[in-house]
């Protein structure tokens, strides 16, 4: 016959006991400590610094019906900003005309001559439409073909908001790089002018809107007293300027 051993219940002193309790309760404590002793996690890097602005540049363009100035803004839109600019001190844009007018859109010019022949201009520019410029009345921008990044030479200024030619259609919008800030009268005049069909385009003025020259200043203008557009040569429709195509 097997026996069995009876033992006896070890009997702990109570103070061994709270000594016990108290190493196993700092056992489950270690994990939090070490977590709060641990590094804090590296913050985040600091954003990069916005671009500084840049200088608007000043322009006056001479035309045959008055003076437009001009502010370019190179911080939201450099590429068009120093492609119109480089046109403009090459003497690109003296003789062109402003070809195609719509009263309740927009002037267009830039790129043809007076017997509507097209000007061969620089390389394609890329398309800034999403600098935050919007078409206003008054802004000025990149002319383009169903191309986005088609730009060259010719450019548009809006006689209307024309917030339409900020949503995407052929897969970018239309940039605007700069504002009128004096002469929209001759804007208005330019925008008035009779127009027909030439050359096999339509909406080209009757009379040759001609941009005489175009200067880049050192200075932003006087903008106190408008811009008065020239007078007309005659009353009544005026008749063909020398070397335009007849209507």
């Amino acid at each position: 016959m097997i026996h069995m051993t009876h033992v006896a219940p070890v009997r702990r002193h109570p103070i061994a006991s709270l000594v016990i309790a108290a190493l196993a309760v700092a056992a489950t404590l270690v994990p939090s400590a070490r977590a709060q002793q641990a590094p804090p996690a590296a913050a985040p890097a600091p954003a990069a610094p916005a671009a500084a602005p840049v200088a608007p540049v000043y322009v006056a363009m001479t035309t045959n019906k008055g003076v437009i100035y001009l502010e370019l803004n190179p911080t939201k839109a450099p590429i068009s900003v120093e492609n119109f600019v480089a046109y403009a001190k090459e003497g690109f844009y003296t003789g062109t005309v402003f070809h195609r007018v719509i009263k309740t859109f927009m002037i267009q010019g830039g790129g043809f001559t007076a017997d509507i022949k097209q000007k061969s201009g620089r390389p394609p520019i890329s398309n800034e439409w999403k600098n935050g410029l919007s078409n206003m009345r008054g802004t000025i921008a990149m002319a383009r073909t169903p191309e986005a990044d088609s730009a060259t030479s010719q450019f548009f200024i809006n006689t209307v908001d024309n917030k339409m030619l900020d949503q995407p259609r052929d897969g970018a919008a239309y940039a605007v790089f700069g504002k009128v800030i004096k002469g929209m009268e001759v804007v208005d005049a330019i925008a008035a002018t009779p127009t027909g069909v030439s050359a096999g385009m339509g909406d080209v003025p009757k009379t040759s809107i001609v941009i005489e020259k175009v200067e880049v200043l050192t200075s932003k203008p006087d903008v106190s007293e408008p811009a008065k557009p020239s007078a007309p040569a005659s009353a009544g429709e005026p008749a063909p300027a020398k070397g335009t195509t007849a209507p």
